[in-house]
């Protein structure tokens, strides 16, 4: 983990740099896909899922969230991955939904910088790194 400083544009520009999202898009969707498949189950997803550990902190202390009210946020989130309803992700699924929730986060950022602990592999951090490599020296 690390911490950095990001605003909406570092994320709003990652989203829109098309080679690099879709990049990052299809190793963070191989990495998920454990059968190879090439669509996300429930269980496949679900690892990552609880790493974004929606209810497990408050303020960055773990508090001992409710396993059914666990449950019911992580079917609800898989749900909103799998746009045909068919009980599996594809990649333009992952890649569609991954967008709006991206964009959403930045959007309620809003343009002042903020300092956030990042996890080295996570999304947000992919994006600091692309922008870091835009800065020139």
């Amino acid at each position: 983990m690390s911490v950095e400083v990001l605003d909406s544009v570092t994320i709003v520009s990652f989203v829109e740099d098309e080679e690099a999202f879709d990049a990052f898009i299809g190793d963070r969707f191989s990495c998920l896909d454990v059968d190879r498949d090439g669509r996300l189950s429930y269980a496949e997803m679900l690892r990552d899922l609880q790493g974004l550990r929606v209810l497990e902190t408050h303020f960055g202390v773990d508090e001992k969230p409710d396993p059914d009210e666990l449950a019911r946020m992580y079917g609800s989130l898989f749900v909103q991955f799998d746009h045909d309803a068919n009980g599996s992700v594809d990649l333009e699924e992952f890649k569609a939904e991954t967008r709006r929730m991206m964009l959403a986060m930045a959007n309620d950022l809003g343009f002042l910088p903020v300092q956030m602990v990042l996890e080295e592999d996570s999304f947000l951090k992919k994006a600091v790194e692309r922008e870091l490599t835009k800065v020139p020296a």
